[in-house]
């Protein structure tokens, strides 16, 4: 949302199921303490501003703070009935119910903010909730709409969609990203964001456009070691807090991570691929070429070819890959990787930008630029096949200091088949590993075997399991042909929204096994909702029905199209493809799932392959 839609609203329903009236008194009492995410996450302690006492005014309770920013924030509660008791930071009813009778009682807090040395603005009293809903639970004309026959599936479907356009937030004069998560991350991630954007591609274009354009704004443009900034660096975090406005963290952007620049640039061609544009390669060719200088200049440091991370500050992030925990890459024995680390995925998504970018370059007319990225592409490709391979048939996490192995079985190695980078020959028997007991504990793919020594079900990144992972895994081995593998993990991880509530899946849930425990255990602090999370089920409905766009061709590829169990129905109407549009009916009898074209519109192409 925008800083004009900042508002919680809670409504209570008070019912009185007996024959005889109810009085009772109720209370609402409230505290503000303006504290930064930072700060209540106990990571950094910053300078305080002044919190003034709750003020009383026209039946709206109000809580001002003074920041140290020299930015006044304000959080203005109105009620509606008016309370009968107004008492310091208390709210009170005298509630009398009829038999068999209700009350409604709504609560609405909005958020206020002013520039340096200005007063907050206070807008009205109430909001506009309808439109608020609308646009939660609605759905954009553009946006490509899913019907099934399966009553699990449409809630999860319906429960993804609307988190996500939950978390839809605007940014500089309107530009849509979505947010990480909630209620840690509610800001603008390069990974995520752009991971989210990818996932949903078969969804909503319109959001990657923005993401992508946000994205290149934010670019590093200089060398910046506070904030690991370097030329042509894709940010990993912007807050807009009181400690950033203070310069007490580096988030302002924060540019410690390894894999946000060569993703942003995956992002731009498969953008390009699916709207059948060259409009945003040819705006945004010097940030394009910025992000490539990157990964040879900063990325690839010591010249082997490849994109390492090191941290750089006290403040900053030890690890910069997606498992940016402290002890997130670790070796077989247990200890930590050494950096400068290499990580597996991380080389995908090199070899995959690259890939992406050298189709772009041809589709312009650059055939020597197009002809020299895919060598590049395909020499890293071999290096890697020879310097990550474990013979006991994965790819090591990470090499790390002095190229060495960190050789241990991990989820990372299912993301190689996701950007392609994995040779054919090891695709088969890395899905054996990722399926195994070890690593798949019912529904879904474990970051960590537990075989590891570090392995731990509710380590944040030592043998969780993260839906957003398994979506990118999935798609890799459908990617390779292994379809009935791909399913596998789609059907689990809709099995385990039966256990969460309103069916949404989580940031992460513990690796305790499905045989032993019954029900997925939860991660305590997990978000919910988390945006790449949230586009986890989604984007495994575009793998598994084997949707790949083509805008440029005007073509619309279904290539065998599979369904979960108990599905035997799904239409799809409104996937774009370039300047057409078309719905599609999928049906499944028995292991076959036929695809029959219901509508097309504009100039499209079907091509069904079984």
């Amino acid at each position: 949302a925008s800083a004009e839609e900042l508002a919680l609203v809670d409504t209570l329903l008070l019912q009185n199921l007996t024959s005889d009236s109810i009085s009772f008194s109720l209370e609402f009492q409230f505290q503000a303490a303006f504290e930064d995410i930072f700060a209540i996450r106990g990571l950094f302690q910053g300078k305080h501003g002044t919190r003034h006492p709750p003020i009383w005014e026209n039946g709206t309770l109000s809580f001002r703070y003074d920041g140290a920013d020299e930015i006044e924030r304000e959080i203005a509660i109105h009620f509606s009935p008016r309370p009968d008791g107004m008492h310091r930071n208390i709210a009170s009813y005298e509630i009398e119910l009829l038999p068999r009778g209700s009350q409604q009682l709504r609560v609405s807090l909005n958020v206020s903010t002013s520039e340096p040395h200005k007063r907050a603005a206070r807008r009205p009293a109430g909001i506009k909730l309808e439109a608020s809903r609308e646009r939660i639970g609605g759905q954009p004309q553009q946006e490509t709409k899913v019907q099934t026959n399966s009553l699990l599936l449409s809630r999860v479907m319906d429960r993804s969609l609307s988190d996500l356009r939950m978390l839809r937030c605007t940014l500089d004069e309107g530009a849509s990203y979505f947010a990480a998560g909630v209620p840690w991350f509610v800001a603008l991630f390069g990974r995520d964001s752009i991971i989210t954007a990818l996932q949903t591609l078969a969804y909503d274009l319109g959001i990657a456009e923005h993401t992508i354009r946000l994205l290149a704004k934010y670019q590093g443009k200089e060398l910046n070691p506070w904030r690991e900034e370097e030329p042509g660096k894709i940010l990993h975090e912007l807050r807009v807090g009181e400690m950033a406005h203070l310069g007490e963290i580096p988030h302002t952007p924060y540019y410690g991570t390894v894999d946000a620049t060569p993703l942003w640039l995956v992002l731009v061609g498969k953008h390009a691929t699916w709207s059948g544009e060259t409009r945003l390669f040819d705006e945004l060719r010097p940030q394009i070429e910025a992000a490539l200088n990157w990964i040879e200049q900063y990325g690839n440091t010591d010249g082997d070819g490849y994109v390492k991370y090191a941290c750089k500050i006290e403040k900053g992030l030890a690890n910069q890959g997606w498992k940016d925990s402290g002890d997130g890459i670790v070796n077989a024995d247990g200890s930590l990787a050494e950096s400068p680390i290499a990580l597996v995925e991380v080389q995908g998504y090199v070899y995959q930008a690259k890939m992406e970018m050298a189709a772009l370059f041809r589709r312009v007319g650059e055939e020597q630029r197009a002809s020299a990225l895919e060598e590049q592409a395909e020499r890293l490709r071999a290096h890697f096949d020879r310097d990550f391979w474990v013979d006991d048939g994965y790819y090591a996490l990470a090499l790390q200091q002095h190229n060495r192995q960190a050789a241990v079985l991990s989820s990372n190695t299912g993301q190689a088949l996701w950007s392609g980078i994995a040779q054919s020959e090891r695709a088969g028997k890395i899905a054996e590993c990722l399926l195994s007991d070890e690593m798949f504990n019912g529904w879904g793919v474990r970051t960590l075997t537990s075989a590891a020594l570090r392995y731990n079900p509710l380590g944040y990144h030592l043998g969780t399991v993260w839906p957003h992972d398994n979506s990118l895994i999935a798609a890799g081995f459908k990617r390779y042909g292994l379809d009935h593998e791909a399913l596998k993990i789609m059907s689990g991880l809709i099995e385990a929204t039966v256990h969460f509530q309103s069916y949404r899946l989580p940031e992460l849930f513990g690796g305790f096994a499905q045989q032993d425990y019954g029900i997925p255990v939860s991660y305590p602090v997990a978000c919910q909702p988390q945006a790449w999370s949230a586009g986890a089920v989604p984007y495994l409905l575009t793998t598994t029905l084997g949707l790949e766009g083509d805008g440029f061709e005007s073509k619309l590829r279904v290539v065998r199209p599979m369904l979960p169990e108990n599905v035997n129905q799904v239409e799809v109407h409104g996937l774009r493809v370039g300047q057409g549009s078309v719905d599609l009916r999928f049906t499944r009898s028995g292991d076959h799932v036929a695809a029959k074209v219901q509508q097309l519109k504009g100039k499209m192409e079907v091509i069904l392959q079984p």
